[in-house]
């Protein structure tokens, strides 16, 4: 029986793969420090009593020790995801963490035979755009004193006109936030010691997961949760910039199984890939989508806010994964119903959105736009 480490395992994506994983025969260990914000109640109850937990923080180096010992394979999905300006809390969980996982098998000669690192589609920055006159243009940050105008859509570097967005594949990447900077460090690192020390390893490159146990706790991520608790509160939900931004959403449990599908395949060895729902969303569309699935008619709030260090486009090609064998298997509906349903069933749905916003205001991150009504909105 091959025997796995899942760090995060406790967590949204991380519980999904251990399922999976037992479900297929394997024996499985989770390493989780049950983050307070994500896990208020200690271990979950979705987390298998057979799976082994070890609570500790894979920042340090005796706790890998400790973790690695007797495993096959690592699913490496522990990370730190936030909005608040604690940019070196990222590069410490993120990038520190996988530069100790193989340093540790190197060291300590650890016979892993396979590494899957969740990576994020945040690598891309503002993705891939075509101008009209110059073709295709992956564009940097759109300037905050831009989208204090409230004009949101990115413009050609050599023109200046505005943008049609497209899907990007893998090969350009540009990230702009310590999140996606610390993500692709990641990256850089799995690969390429994985390469030099003959350490299979895969990096996916996931969309926005959503689906069941996408944490209630957690203020900062999750449009779905966010949404969803809302519209459950009689509130109504609240999109920023002008909600026709476009994004591509996945189900958590089509993310497992590309995880398990990278685990078992030698033809995903070495190389990054993207992890996506196929279809570009506004996010008024995905508002709508979790209104009707709640049962409510409410209109979105669109106050012309935006947060800084979001994207305007973000849609990803997983065509490579694709061609390999991989296949997602659910529709939007589905992804929206499903988390629904499983909120549905808890005991309490807590709503932090307006504490969560009044604190990304003081912050900076959150800020009102000028004058945003009527403007941008290419998409």
């Amino acid at each position: 029986m091959r025997r796995v480490l899942v760090t995060g395992g406790a967590g949204f994506i991380g519980s999904h793969t251990c399922d999976l994983l037992l479900e297929r025969g394997y024996e499985v260990r989770v390493l989780d420090c049950l983050q307070s914000r994500v896990h208020p109640n200690g271990r979950p109850a979705w987390l298998p009593a057979d799976v082994e937990l070890l609570v500790d923080d894979v920042r340090h180096r005796e706790v890998w020790a400790r973790a690695l010992e007797g495993m096959d394979c690592v699913f490496h999905l522990a990370a730190y995801q936030d909005y608040m300006p604690d940019f070196s809390t990222f590069l410490r969980v993120n990038a520190e963490s996988t530069a100790l996982l193989y340093e540790l098998i190197v060291d300590q000669r650890f016979p892993i035979e396979k590494v899957v690192l969740a990576s994020s589609q945040a690598v891309y920055g503002e993705g891939k755009y075509v101008c009209a006159k110059h073709g295709a243009v992956y564009p940097g940050p759109r300037p905050v004193t831009q989208l204090a105008r409230g004009e949101w859509d990115p413009l050609c570097p050599t023109c200046g006109r505005i943008m049609e967005s497209a899907a990007f594949d893998e090969s350009v990447v540009n990230p702009h936030t310590a999140y996606g900077i610390s993500k692709y460090a990641a990256e850089l690192l799995a690969l390429q010691l994985g390469k030099r020390y003959a350490i299979p390893t895969v990096a996916l490159r996931y969309s926005i997961v959503q689906g069941p146990r996408n944490s209630l706790h957690n203020a900062y991520s999750g449009v779905c949760r966010i949404f969803t608790q809302r519209i459950l509160h009689g509130r109504a939900p609240v999109v920023f910039e002008d909600g026709r931004q476009l994004r591509d959403y996945i189900h958590v449990r089509d993310v497992a199984e590309a995880n398990l599908f990278a685990l078992e395949h030698k033809s995903c060895e070495y190389a990054a890939f993207n992890v996506g729902g196929g279809r570009g969303v506004t996010v008024l569309e995905f508002a709508q989508a979790v209104a009707a699935a709640c049962g409510r008619e409410v209109e979105p709030q669109v106050p012309g806010e935006f947060r800084v260090g979001d994207t305007r486009h973000t849609v990803s090609d997983s065509s490579r994964l694709e061609r390999l064998g991989w296949m997602r298997r659910y529709a939007l509906e589905e992804i929206v119903r499903d988390y629904v349903a499983w909120v549905a069933g808890q005991d309490e749905v807590p709503d932090r959105s307006e504490e969560a916003a009044k604190e990304m205001k003081q912050q900076g991150v959150l800020r009102p736009a000028a004058s945003a009504a009527g403007r941008g909105g290419s998409a």
